[in-house]
């Protein structure tokens, strides 16, 4: 083992001044203090700017130090994110916390914490599961249950725990691989169980307050539990602390906040989960960690990455909107790892201007077209209707020839009114978000963004994007004579990615 980058974290940390043991953000240093090159950061971020599609941001720390970070626009520093299943490293956190303080422990049968909820005859395989089963995604079931909509009727009026505990465990605990969310749940509500507060709140003093992760918010089950598997909401830079916190072995400012032995046992391999030597997702599985092909991680779906590289002492942060997520540790590993050095090189400030130039002037794609066309002011503030369709939206209109372009939106709850860009991105804090993708963890009236062109000379081309979420719309609105066809697509989705299109007619006039 290369106790190495322990021992540098631990001296960064305690070596720091007073003012800095209580300064919430992590410290700032060049890249090549820190033995990284800033010509191989902008290789980097060059890459993911060309070869992934949504990248949102990514902050990289090294020895202990964020010597990168970029936010793609409208995407910003400030915005909390939706973790999606990275959450799940958090709630293994608070399980260990819990079992550090004698609440529980790993062996304890999951059927002892609720009796009120379980089967009257539970099985042996159910009677068997115990917290380290559910830790390691052993719970002997071969399918995840169904809790949030049970397919079995009789359970429609049941708790997401008592839903759990009905689902079948065809194998003996512990000897079956299933990555399994309601497993996490399941967690969760022990942990709240046995400390009497949902794992939001117990983790509030233990490890948001000492890292400074600020307001965070965790979506729960109507029963008032932290969802645990996702809902978590924070910013990159909190997501950069909390893997830092897990590359210190649980030291923060000279405070132990999780046990060493806690750290150790979460990120080891803990279940095996496949052979292929190419894929991160091979590399077996610990406490809600994955181990990668370097070092472990934390990670949620559509690209939301904790990195944590030991061996390399260095974290990497990032959100992304992406249907490949192996292509995003793959430019990590291709083009971080390599320039890492363990001695720190000489400062390159023509090679640092061009990093900070890009990083600055990173955005997300904007539609590319022209701002007006010869349509513009005949379609420009006409309404048409729209038969009734599966997101209730019954009439738009594109404001193109006033001073603030906007899309109009007309539902059955009203009208909005979303600001346009022409040729860049405006924000809006209730704009129209009906065609971003509406899972649990997602706001009910999230945020938006809207940028758009004339991409022909009866199209309009509009994206929206959510920049709390890694959700993106693209609409197409094509016009031809008094009809509108709206065709659009979905960046990411955990359904379809392409709505059906809708067909508008010129709204009569009355």
């Amino acid at each position: 083992m290369n106790v190495r980058p322990l021992l540098l974290a631990l001296a960064v940390a305690s070596a720091a001044p007073l003012s800095a043991q209580t300064s919430y953000s992590l410290p700032r240093s060049t890249p090549e203090r820190e033995g990284v090159s800033s010509s191989a950061i902008l290789a980097f971020v060059q890459a993911a700017d060309t070869g992934v599609d949504a990248m949102n941001s990514f902050m990289l720390v090294r020895h202990g130090h964020v010597v990168a970070e970029g936010w793609w626009g409208p995407y910003d520093a400030r915005t909390p994110h939706v973790l999606y299943s990275l959450s799940k490293s958090f709630t293994s956190t608070a399980v260990g916390l819990a079992i550090a303080e004698g609440k529980l422990s790993l062996d304890d049968e999951v059927l002892k914490f609720f009796p009120e909820e379980a089967p009257a005859q539970p099985s042996a395989n159910l009677r068997e599961m115990r917290v380290r089963d559910l830790l390691r995604m052993n719970t002997g079931q071969v399918t995840e249950p169904s809790i949030m909509t049970p397919a079995d009727s009789t359970l429609r009026d049941a708790t997401w725990m008592k839903r759990f505990l009905a689902h079948t465990v065809p194998f003996k605990p512990g000897t079956h691989f299933l990555y399994n969310s309601p497993a996490t749940y399941t967690l969760s509500a022990i942990v709240q169980k046995v400390t009497g507060q949902a794992v939001l709140d117990y983790l509030r003093p233990r490890l948001f307050a000492p890292l400074g992760i600020e307001s965070p918010t965790w979506m729960a089950s109507p029963q008032g539990i932290s969802a645990g598997a996702y809902g978590l909401n924070v910013r990159t830079e909190d997501i950069a602390r909390f893997g830092q916190l897990y590359l210190q072995k649980g030291m923060w400012n000279g405070r132990q906040l999780i046990p060493t032995a806690w750290v150790d046992e979460a990120t080891a391999r803990q279940t095996s989960n496949g052979s292929n030597p190419h894929s991160d997702w091979d590399q077996g599985y610990g406490y809600q960690f994955w181990r990668s092909r370097h070092g472990f991680r934390g990670d949620g779906a559509f690209g939301q990455y904790m990195l944590i590289l030991p061996e390399y002492d260095a974290v990497v942060a990032i959100t992304s909107g992406v249907r490949d997520m192996q292509s995003v540790m793959n430019i990590v590993w291709d083009k971080l790892l390599p320039a890492m050095s363990w001695a720190p090189l000489p400062e390159d400030p023509a090679a640092r201007r061009a990093l900070e130039a890009k990083l600055a002037k990173l955005t997300v794609k904007v539609p590319a077209g022209r701002m007006t066309s010869p349509l513009t002011a005949k379609v420009s503030g006409i309404w048409y209707d729209l038969p009734p369709n599966d997101r209730n939206i019954r009439a738009v209109s594109l404001d193109l020839t006033a001073r603030a372009p906007a899309l109009l939106v007309r539902t059955a709850s009203g009208e909005t009114r979303t600001p346009i860009g022409l040729g860049s991105w405006v924000r809006s804090s209730s704009g129209f978000a009906n065609g971003i993708e509406r899972s649990l963890s997602v706001p009910a009236q999230p945020a938006v963004a809207a940028s758009g062109a004339w991409t022909a000379d009866s199209v309009f081309t509009l994206k929206i994007v959510a920049p709390e979420t890694p959700f993106y719309s693209t609409l197409n609105f094509r016009f031809d004579c008094d009809r509108l066809l709206i065709d659009s697509e979905q960046n990411v989705s955990f359904g379809a990615t392409k709505p059906q299109r809708l067909e508008g007619r010129v709204t009569p006039i009355r």
